[in-house]
């Protein structure tokens, strides 16, 4: 029993780590890709549409039963969903052209301090004073943000960045931007699947309606060059591929 226990409580660590890790290497690759030429509009729309043809057969080799039927705000709530990552991805890719991924790492770190100010507000956590890890929260909210704020606004010493002061706080900016609509999503999130708890269909449609959003901006408006849409083998496909991890 014991053994079992302490088996629930290390892994949700280690899925945590290990999620981090993966983000780390998709902003290395993005910037990578992106100092090679690569547009992130680009990048954006071939990610949620490699990410749908990849999830297309999987509701159908692993089906859930017993599912709620389809509506039409569960539809409406996935679209916003889609919406909302679409303008997340936008702000968080932008800030890493801006920036570097060490900034996107370290601004990554609101996140969970976003979250919880987020869940209180929609009165999904409860805040006690008297409570330990209430105050233990809170703290750590207050330390992520002093945090991201000393390294938006103090760069430091120039490391491998190019980066001028101007973009660097641009880049900050846009990012604690990009993991505030983050936050935003993943509590979304946590609303529809309380609704309905099919993963594999939910994320199939999210990044359905994450490409029907992001195609027509990106390739009418945004990126309307043709020639920077084709994909060759190098850091770009890779980055690409390795982005629908996520």
């Amino acid at each position: 029993m014991a053994g079992r226990s302490c088996y629930r409580d290390v892994l949700p660590f280690i899925a945590m780590v290990t999620v981090e890790s993966t983000n780390v290497g998709l902003n290395i690759l993005f910037k990578s890709a992106t100092s090679r030429g690569m547009s992130n509009y680009v990048f954006i729309v071939y990610s949620y549409a490699f990410a749908t043809v990849l999830l297309l057969p999987l509701p159908f080799v692993f089906p859930r039963t017993r599912l709620p039927p389809f509506e039409l705000s569960l539809l409406v709530k996935v679209f916003i969903l889609g919406f909302i990552g679409f303008m997340a991805n936008i702000c968080a890719y932008k800030g890493i052209d801006y920036s570097s991924p060490t900034l996107a790492s370290a601004i990554s770190n609101l996140t969970p301090a976003f979250t919880f100010i987020l869940a209180i507000i929609f009165r999904m956590e409860m805040l006690s004073m008297r409570s330990t890890s209430t105050q233990a929260e809170v703290i750590g909210t207050l330390v992520s943000i002093s945090g991201a704020l000393v390294v938006v606004l103090y760069r430091g010493p120039i490391v491998l960045s190019t980066a001028s002061e101007k973009d660097w706080v641009k880049g900050g900016l846009l990012l604690t931007v990009g993991y505030l609509l983050f936050s935003t999503w993943s509590i979304l999130q946590t609303h529809i699947m309380k609704t309905y708890p099919a993963e594999l269909v939910l994320a199939l449609l999210y990044n359905l309606f994450g490409t029907i959003v992001s195609a027509p901006f990106c390739v009418l408006i945004a990126e309307t060059n043709l020639s920077a849409w084709r994909l060759w083998p190098g850091v770009a496909l890779a980055a690409i591929i390795y982005s629908v991890r996520s």
